[in-house]
């Protein structure tokens, strides 16, 4: 695909984009922000963001996009556990959950999060849909639910997790023609890059 091919097909796919697709992009990129900033209003746009995109999977597109929809509802529950860890304080009001590295129990049930929820939704999508990239959709997804989980403890970890998944949704979005969407896991992994960062000195500092 060549420059002025990508720049077409952008132009055109913004000309279609639904009120609801453009609030739930700003919504999720304003979560990311949000994120990195380590301020608890990554939770309530993320709810936005991600109820809107599920009525899009789930109502809007024809066929309906069932695992990407089950996703962010996952992403709803877990934002919301989320909002309700990042709220909670000691007696001495310090946070209940600061910026931390993953204990070994922690690391243990982050990985085994994804390597369970990449089996299931690699069978998931070889057995009951017509997903040409199962391997790697389910990969993008997999590392997401984990990145969710390790959020919702304010562990560090979560921002390498969501740059893997960024690493391998950019491309596959590329080939599948969804090149706005591609230009926004771009943007995705500058900001976790950057909250990966940012998070690891806060680390740093309280250790």
């Amino acid at each position: 695909m060549t420059l002025a091919e990508i720049s077409q097909k952008i132009v055109i796919d913004l000309g279609f984009m639904r009120w609801q697709e453009w609030v739930s992009t700003i919504c999720q990129v304003a979560s990311v922000w949000y994120a990195r900033k380590n301020h608890i209003y990554v939770y309530p746009t993320g709810i936005i963001g991600v109820l809107l995109a599920a009525w899009i999977y789930f109502i809007v597109s024809d066929p309906p996009l069932y695992a990407d929809g089950s996703l962010n509802i996952y992403y709803f529950i877990m934002s919301v556990y989320g909002w309700y860890t990042w709220s909670k304080k000691k007696p001495n009001d310090d946070l209940t959950f600061p910026i931390s590295w993953c204990q070994s129990s922690e690391l243990y049930t982050g990985v085994g999060l994804f390597i369970v929820s990449w089996i299931v939704l690699y069978l998931a999508l070889s057995n009951f849909t017509n997903s040409d990239f199962p391997v790697l959709d389910s990969l993008v997804s997999s590392t997401a639910v984990t990145a969710m989980w390790w959020m919702a403890k304010r562990k560090v970890e979560n921002w390498l997790a969501w740059i893997a998944s960024n690493l391998v949704a950019i491309p596959l979005n590329f080939y599948k023609g969804f090149i706005v969407f591609a230009f926004m896991y771009i943007l995705f992994l500058g900001l976790a890059t950057m909250g990966y960062l940012t998070w690891r000195k806060e680390a740093a500092i309280r250790s």
